[in-house]
């Protein structure tokens, strides 16, 4: 199994950025496909963005909400799967939590590992 640590939230105005981070231990996150899904109060877990196992070359998908203004992507050096949102908006408001599958092309929210979760906050 691999345990997933999520950081970097926060509290930020709209029009600014974040960076959160998604670290693993104990397997390779390069083996696992990693994505970033988010929870509003009152409402269900959404996706937000995912790259895909390395051995499918990491490629990356994005809910259209977020594209063009979020990037995932991978430091397999780090063992960490980040996601850089910039231009955030109110609405991006939500409890953010990173997920892992192993040798998934696609994460979705039936994935067996999951992180803890990172609040993040825009102000209008």
């Amino acid at each position: 199994q691999v345990q997933l640590v999520e950081s970097g939230g926060g509290l930020v105005q709209a029009g600014g950025s974040l960076r959160l981070s998604c670290a693993a231990s104990g397997r390779a996150l390069s083996s696992y496909g990693t994505g970033w899904f988010r929870q509003a109060p009152g409402k269900e877990r959404e996706f937000v963005a995912s790259v895909s196992w390395s051995g499918d070359g990491s490629k990356t998908r994005y809910s259209d909400s977020v594209k063009g203004r979020f990037t995932i992507f991978r430091d397999n050096a780090k063992n960490t799967v980040y996601l850089q949102m910039n231009s955030l908006k109110p609405e991006d408001t939500a409890l953010y939590y990173c997920a892992a599958d192993l040798f998934k092309v696609i994460v979705t929210t039936t994935a067996p590992n999951w992180g803890q979760g990172t609040q993040v906050t825009v102000s209008s």
